[in-house]
């Protein structure tokens, strides 16, 4: 399946963040393994517990210094457990995601209550359908204040969104792509990993 990551928005949330605060990971440290809940999905102890209020949490993240990132993932999928499992323990991808990101967890199939960014009341399940979530997991970026949002859904809002599990490269690219406001820039996202690739290899080779 064709996955196009170079536009802004790609098609296809009370309180205080309540966790103990812990040092980030170093790349020498070993990142704990997440925990699989009776939900059937996995979860790692650094992630934002919150009542679910999209808006509430967005200022969490701002008031943290940090933007708000959504995971929407369901029970069984193997390339949830690959994102849970092999790049979020990984070193560097872990304390860049943990300092710069709120990271909220959702069920693509789950009843608990979520309040959008538009203020609609609902549950995880419809809102997942409401963002149009085809895919899981699909991380969906916030903009980095709710005055940015404009009344706008958390779907229409979002800055960008990666639809399924991708290799730890791109993975970490789309996260420093959005800490960068490479959408404010005009940057297009494709252009930004190749850029990346090549500066890594001394640059490009001439023609």
């Amino acid at each position: 399946m064709k996955r196009n990551l170079s536009k802004c928005v790609l098609t296809a949330f009370f309180v205080a963040s309540i966790f103990t605060i812990m040092p980030l990971p170093t790349e020498a440290s070993e990142i704990p393994q997440p925990t699989l809940g009776e939900d059937g999905l996995y979860r790692h102890s650094w992630f934002l517990e919150s009542f679910l209020d999209i808006k509430e949490d967005m200022q969490t993240a701002k008031d943290n210094g940090k933007r708000l990132v959504v995971l929407i993932e369901q029970k069984g999928c193997i390339y949830c457990k690959k994102v849970q499992t092999e790049i979020l323990v990984d070193p560097r991808i872990n304390a860049y995601v943990r300092k710069h990101f709120e990271v909220l967890q959702i069920d693509l199939w789950g009843y608990k209550e979520v309040t959008d960014l538009d203020g609609e009341v609902t549950t995880e399940r419809k809102v997942s359908r409401k963002w149009r979530s085809m895919f899981t997991p699909t991380i969906v970026f916030m903009p980095e204040s709710v005055e940015k949002a404009k009344g706008k859904s958390g779907g229409d809002a979002a800055v960008a969104v990666m639809p399924g599990a991708f290799g730890k490269g791109t993975f970490l690219a789309l996260f420093e792509w959005v800490h960068n406001k490479g959408y404010e820039k005009g940057e297009h996202f494709q252009k930004y990993v190749n850029d990346r690739y090549w500066k890594k290899r001394g640059g490009r080779p001439k023609q």
